[in-house]
């Protein structure tokens, strides 16, 4: 009897262990560096698979590297992701569907994917919400209404994203609200261990 409350009491953490880990998920996460310092973004592949995926290969290939924050609005969001420091286009992959069903909402910290007015025009370029944006959500299925899909969130670094929406701004290469000092993302990399939701 003592033998078998001693295995219990020593099993005990681990028991405890295995059940936490199998009520939360792990999802992927991703380090953005930028000339401004470095933000951690959790992914949900489970809910926007198709975005989380096309995003990653865009990571893993190095394409945000060297790339910057060309469109900072104070009191709405940062974008970035697909323009070098002479404001010329990367070269992208085919445009993906826009997941904006999934009805994640455009709150602060919240990573979306920037796309034209055709809603099916996503590539390479996201943004983080500065604040909560309700005018990008889902609404419906429509041109008009379907938003911007949401498929991560900045858990650490909101300090940075916080320095990056209050740069100066002004037009360069016919755009406006462009860093007047570029806002350089060095690289965006997985990070090393995924962050637990």
């Amino acid at each position: 009897m003592k033998q078998t409350l001693t295995c219990a009491i020593l099993l005990l953490p681990l028991l405890v262990a295995m059940a936490a880990s199998a009520q939360t998920t792990s999802n992927p996460s991703v380090v953005v560096k930028t000339s401004k310092g470095s933000f951690t973004i959790e992914l949900y592949p489970d809910k926007a698979p198709e975005t989380v995926k096309n995003f990653l290969q865009y990571v893993d290939e190095g394409f945000y590297a060297g790339t910057i924050f060309h469109r900072v609005i104070d009191g709405f969001m940062i974008q970035g992701g697909g323009l070098d420091k002479e404001m010329a286009k990367k070269a992208t992959r085919a445009p993906i569907a826009n997941e904006a069903g999934n009805k994640l909402k455009n709150l602060v910290g919240t990573v979306a994917m920037a796309r034209t007015g055709e809603p099916n025009s996503a590539t390479g370029q996201f943004f983080v919400n500065v604040k909560d944006n309700v005018s990008l959500d889902y609404r419906d299925s429509s041109r008009d209404g379907i938003g911007y899909c949401v498929f991560g969130k900045v858990v650490q670094g909101m300090d940075v994203v916080e320095k990056i929406k209050a740069v100066p701004t002004g037009t360069k290469g016919g755009m406006q609200n462009v860093p007047l000092t570029p806002v350089v993302i060095e690289s965006v990399t997985r990070a090393r261990t995924a962050v637990s939701s």
